[in-house]
């Protein structure tokens, strides 16, 4: 087991105390800074960082950043969420150190969407169909994982499937 215990700070943002969620940071009792390149393989990181070490990923809508000390986790909406989220990843680190072997370690973030190649497949006349106000802005919605093909009524057939086949190389779990 490469990671026994931590100890969790739950705080709300001093900018903004009026914020609903809240935010926690973990304070790790071991070092699990060898883990990070595995983690990223098993979990799909969108960003991962050689220096210092760090792998970031998105999930469920929550952005959780892994260091070799300590994991940060934002927007939760209480302290059980971020218990659920801390087990959760303490399971998934050591299943993953137990299984190194068997993985190939990922030193790279996934792939990120491009809004220009998806602007390129929009018909792009702005005609506000999909209730914003420019293609460009729907095309930046769509790299976020907040819209999809469909979204376009004015879309043909051809690029929506071409659309779809370009955001399906990323991993966009929100």
């Amino acid at each position: 087991m490469l990671l026994n215990k931590y100890t969790k700070e739950i705080f709300r943002a001093k900018c903004n105390p009026s914020f609903q969620s809240i935010h926690c940071i973990a304070y790790l009792d071991d070092d699990i800074g060898d883990v990070l390149p595995y983690l990223n393989s098993v979990l799909g990181g969108f960003t991962y960082l050689k220096d210092p070490p760090a792998v970031m990923f998105k999930i469920h809508g929550k952005l959780i950043t892994v260091y070799p000390r300590e994991i940060a986790i934002n927007a939760l909406r209480d302290e059980e969420e971020a218990d659920n989220i801390l087990e959760w990843l303490k399971k998934e680190i050591n299943e993953t150190w137990g299984k190194r072997a068997e993985i190939e370690p990922s030193y790279e973030g996934v792939p990120k969407t491009k809004v220009l190649e998806i602007l390129k497949l929009l018909p792009r006349t702005n005609c506000r169909e999909c209730g914003q106000t420019t293609c460009m802005v729907f095309s930046t919605l769509v790299a976020a994982g907040a819209k999809k093909s469909d979204d376009c009524p004015p879309l043909i057939e051809e690029n929506k499937r071409k659309l779809q086949e370009y955001m399906s190389q990323f991993r966009l779990d929100f």
